[in-house]
This record gives C-alpha cells, structure tokens and sequence, in this order.
C-alpha cells in the first residue's frame, strides 16, 4: 500500500527557511513520480513542485522558481523539499503525493494517487 506522510513545517519570519520532508512507504521513489501540493486558506491546491521517476528531472510552480528545490533521498526513501527566501504568500498546508504507474510530472493533483495528512507552513513576521 502506498503511503507518504510530510513532516518539517512550523512558523518561520519572511526571508527564512524550511526543509519538508516526505517520507514514502510501500513503494520506492526511483521508479515513482512525486509531487508536492499546497493549499491556503480559501484557495484550491495547487501544484508547487514534482520529480520525474525517470531521470530525476524536477519542476516548479513560477512563483517559486529559484526559492525551492526539491530532491530525493533513495537510501532513506524519502523526498525533501527545501524552501528558502519565504513569503507570506507562501503560508499554506503543503501535502507530498505519489503517481503510482506513471514516470512523468504532472501539476494535475488528479493525476496522483495518494496524497499524505499534510504539514503546515506559516511565513509570518
């Protein structure tokens, strides 16, 4: 059964920092695509992030070019992604996903299979 489950979010000024982590069972991320989502308050979840299962490729969202990068850890079976230069805008619940049988990106949330609980993110002064 596949399952992922995002940890490292809190509260953290503008211009700061933060690492999620996604850690993923039942399946490994070499031969899985995953994403990363985030929903604020009122807004529908978008896609921020996502790694190719085939050559490790990753894509962003325009608002957080050059802020984040996502990566893969295939000993400890997990994804981080880290998030430098915050905004308020930023705040948001970021959730990890999963595509199972699929080895390219895709920023559409239906395309993915499993989502975890989500991890909050809070950019605030």
């Amino acid at each position: 059964q596949l399952q992922v489950v995002e940890s490292g979010g809190g509260l953290v000024q503008p211009g700061g920092s933060l690492t999620l982590s996604c850690v993923a069972s039942g399946f490994t991320l070499e031969s899985h695509v995953i994403g990363w989502f985030r929903q604020a308050p009122g807004k529908e979840r978008e896609g921020v992030s996502c790694i190719s299962a085939v050559d490790g490729r990753t894509t962003y969202t325009d608002s957080v070019k050059g802020r984040f990068t996502m990566s893969r850890d295939f000993v400890k079976n997990r994804a981080h992604l880290q998030m430098n230069s915050l905004k308020p805008e930023d705040t948001a619940v970021y959730y990890c996903a999963v595509r199972d049988q699929a080895f390219y990106c895709s920023d559409n949330l239906l395309e993915y299979d499993v989502f975890g609980p989500g991890t909050q993110v809070t950019v605030s002064s």
